[in-house]
């Protein structure tokens, strides 16, 4: 049996635990509105947009009257990053590791991807939020035969889900830089470097440039480079996968 501890403000607040005081009538807004509001100012606008005066213009309250519920630009913030994660993908009985966790780093790539601002929102601690537990369940589930201990399997998902975050700020980034000067992306580049990178400096990278990798007018696809990136993550943890089962056999 666990020892029972007083709960984090913040779970309490992603879990719908926190005690509101209520004084006079009954109160017309819940933590899902407040939530629900800001996350459609950051999609509309852009996270810099929400502030608590702003969620409160949306919802057509008194800034004060937030306060009542969500105590600071912090916990609120905390909310959109859970409210932002739809439901992870079903993985069925007897999927393998590998398409498991591919299927997973997608769903997860997909969904915020739909919310772009969340790559902006610092990340402070592990998960704990209803959501964010949800996916994090079923990432772990997929790992469930690999043989791997159980601190293994939270090893290789916080690594999985760290890739799949910068994956998704890189996308981003880059896709408005592509957009905005492609040919920054291509022979321009190679051009450019191949005057200013001194071999004796940058010998590993003057291999590249001479090999005329970046000679090429290929378009920016950030899904064909998150794939590349996905499978070389995978195959590491493949081999890890081998390497601790081994062991124990």
């Amino acid at each position: 049996m666990t020892d029972e501890i007083e709960l984090p403000g913040e779970v309490t607040l992603l879990w719908g635990l926190r005690e509101t005081v209520r004084r006079g009538r009954k109160p017309s807004l819940t933590v899902a509105d407040i939530t629900r509001a800001a996350v459609e100012v950051a999609d509309a606008e852009g996270l810099a947009a929400v502030s608590m005066a702003r969620v409160a213009a949306q919802l057509g309250n008194s800034t004060m009257a937030l306060y009542r519920y969500v105590k600071s630009k912090d916990e609120l913030l905390l909310l959109m990053s859970d409210a932002a994660l739809d439901g992870p993908p079903d993985l069925p009985d007897g999927l393998d590791w590998r398409t498991g966790l591919t299927l997973w780093a997608r769903g997860l790539l997909k969904v915020l991807g739909r919310h772009p601002w969340t790559v902006q929102i610092p990340i402070s601690g592990p998960p704990v939020g209803p959501n964010n537990l949800w996916w994090f369940d079923r990432a772990l589930r997929a790992l469930g035969d690999t043989g791997l201990d159980e601190e293994d399997k939270v090893g290789v998902v916080m690594g999985l889900l760290t890739f799949v975050h910068g994956e998704l700020r890189l996308s981003i980034e880059l896709s408005k830089g592509y957009a905005e000067n492609p040919e920054a992306f291509g022979r321009q580049y190679g051009k450019a470097l191949a005057q200013v990178v001194d071999a004796r400096r940058f010998p590993a990278l003057s291999k590249v440039i001479a090999a005329g990798v970046f000679e090429g007018e290929v378009p920016y696809d950030d899904e064909v480079e998150g794939e590349f990136g996905l499978s070389l993550f995978l195959d590491g943890v493949a081999a890890f996968i081998e390497r601790r089962t081994a062991r124990q056999g």
